[in-house]
C-alpha cells in the first residue's frame, strides 16, 4: 500500500512539474496578455470607486423583480455573495486542474488570456454605461440615511487610486447596470460552456447563473434591469471577442503530458508561431 502511494505521488510529481514548465513557457510568450487584462481589472475597480463620488442617494425606482421577489434583507444579504464566491474559486480551480489530471483540454495560460479578453471588454462597456446616468442605489448602503451612501471629497491622488479591497467593492455605490458580478459569472460558465468536459457541470453552471440573478436582486443589490442588460450583453461579448481570437489547442487527443523539456518547447513554440499581437486584438 505504502510503495503504491509512493508511485502515484511520484507520478502526480513529475506530472506537475511537466505541466509548471509548460505554463512557464507560455506564461513567458503571453505576459503582455495577462499583465493587460489585470490592469484593465484595476481600472475597471478604480472607475467604480470614482463614480461612488457622483451617487447621490434617492427613493429606490420601480423595478418588475423587486415586486416579484421577496427582499432577503440585510441579515441574509451575504447569500448571493457566498454563492459568487462559490462559482468565483470553483472556476479558479478548474482552470489549474492540468497540474493535477491526466487528463486535459486546456492550457492554463492560453485559457486566462481569453477569459481576462471577456472580462476587459465586458467591463468597458459596463464602465462607460454607469458613467452615462447614475441611478440612486437600492442596496441598504447606499439608500438615504447611510453614512456609505455618498464618499466624502477625496483629500489626495492616493486616496483615489486605492480601491480599498475588499471594503471599497463591497459597498460601492452607483455603479449599477451592468452587474459586475454576473460578468464574472457568465463568462466563467460560457467559458466551461465551451471548454469543460463534464456536461452535468455546464447544466449546472447556467442553474447557478439564474439562481445568482435571482438572489442578487432578491438581496437589492442591483435592480432587474442590471442583471437583464448583463445576460445580453455578456453573452454577445463572449460571441464576438472569441471570433476575434485564435482557438485553443485541444489537448484531449493525447499530448497531455510532457516529461522531456524540448518536447515542451517544441510544443509551446507550434502553439505560439504566428500568434502575433495582431492575432489577439
Amino acid at each position: 500500500m505504502t510503495l503504491y502511494i509512493g508511485r502515484e505521488a511520484s507520478k502526480l510529481w513529475k506530472r506537475v512539474c511537466a505541466e509548471t514548465s509548460t505554463e512557464i513557457n507560455l506564461l513567458a510568450e503571453n505576459w503582455r496578455y495577462i499583465l493587460a487584462g489585470l490592469i484593465c481589472q484595476y481600472i475597471h475597480g478604480l472607475a467604480a470607486k470614482g463614480v461612488h463620488y457622483f451617487h447621490r442617494p434617492g427613493p429606490i425606482l420601480q423595478d418588475v423583480g423587486f415586486y416579484l421577489l421577496p427582499e432577503l434583507g440585510q441579515d441574509k444579504g451575504h447569500i448571493s455573495e457566498m454563492l459568487f464566491t462559490c462559482v468565483f474559486l470553483s472556476f479558479i480551480l478548474w482552470t489549474f486542474h492540468p497540474f493535477i489530471f491526466k487528463v486535459k483540454k486546456i492550457y492554463t495560460v492560453l485559457l486566462w488570456c481569453r477569459v481576462l479578453a471577456f472580462l476587459s471588454a465586458s467591463q468597458f462597456l459596463r464602465v462607460i454605461t454607469f458613467y452615462s446616468t447614475q441611478l440612486p442605489g437600492p442596496n441598504y448602503h447606499c439608500r438615504e440615511g447611510s453614512k456609505l451612501a455618498r464618499l466624502p471629497r477625496p483629500q489626495s491622488v492616493l486616496e483615489v487610486l486605492l480601491i480599498n479591497f475588499p471594503k471599497g467593492v463591497m459597498f460601492g455605490c452607483g455603479d449599477l447596470i451592468f452587474s459586475s458580478h454576473m460578468i464574472f459569472t457568465l463568462v466563467f460558465v460560457l467559458s466551461y460552456q465551451k471548454y469543460g468536459s463534464h456536461r452535468w457541470i455546464k447544466n449546472l453552471g447556467w442553474l447557478v447563473a439564474v439562481v445568482q440573478s435571482l438572489l442578487i436582486i432578491a438581496s437589492r443589490k442591483h435592480y432587474t434591469v442590471d442583471v437583464v442588460v448583463a445576460w445580453y450583453t455578456v453573452n454577445l461579448v463572449v460571441f464576438f471577442v472569441d471570433k476575434k481570437l485564435p482557438e485553443l489547442p485541444d489537448r484531449s487527443g493525447g499530448a497531455a503530458t510532457l516529461d522531456k523539456d524540448e518536447k515542451s518547447k517544441e510544443e509551446n513554440h507550434k502553439l505560439l508561431n504566428g500568434n502575433s499581437v495582431d492575432d489577439w486584438v
